[in-house]
């Protein structure tokens, strides 16, 4: 009896998710599935990020952005100060407008454009303050529409020029890892 192509194919996944479980397993190589935190980092607690640019009250939704989005990661929990195993600090240091799209009608007038934010991160250990991950540069965009006048227009875009921040962030503190010892 000739075996059909679907049999083939059932046999194949198998092996597939085998040898991709195999290749996933704690210890190879020294890469974990999941979050790459030391295990006992379990906590952590996000003060109001520090916001070194000109624009104002940047560092209230970035720092709920943030909070927010270790929330849905699930890898780590958010405690008060005294509670934590970890502290992220985050300093906002650059936030900038670029214009991506122009009127047809006036060059030089910009219709769309495109928001970056800026953090340096740090987080540390609560007990000892040694730094776990670090990155001096994450940057989170979105771009906008300008629709009437241009704060309310930056306004539209903060939401998710901080959402896609704190998910870099987040990604950046939980991914980080250090080769085996």
């Amino acid at each position: 009896m000739k075996k059909k192509p679907a049999d083939k194919a059932r046999r194949a996944v198998p092996i597939g998710a085998l040898l991709l479980l195999l290749a996933l397993q704690p210890g190879c190589a020294g890469y974990r599935l999941g979050s790459m935190l030391p295990p006992d980092i379990r906590t952590v607690h996000v003060p109001t990020f520090v916001n070194e640019t000109d624009e104002p009250l940047l560092e209230i939704e970035t720092t709920r952005a943030a909070i927010s989005e270790i929330q849905r990661d699930g890898s780590l929990r958010i405690a008060g100060a005294a509670q934590a195993d970890a502290q992220l600090s985050v300093r906002l240091v650059d936030f900038r407008l670029q214009p991506i799209a122009f009127d047809r009608q006036q060059r030089a007038a910009a219709e769309e454009y495109r928001m970056f934010i800026t953090a340096s991160i740090t987080m540390t250990r609560a007990d000892t303050g040694q730094v776990i991950a670090s990155d001096p540069r994450v940057t989170g965009e979105a771009t906008f529409i300008l629709a009437g006048d241009m704060t309310s227009s930056k306004q539209s875009a903060l939401p998710d020029a901080s959402r896609d921040l704190a998910h870099l962030i987040i990604s950046r503190v939980v991914e980080a890892w250090e080769p085996p010892q």
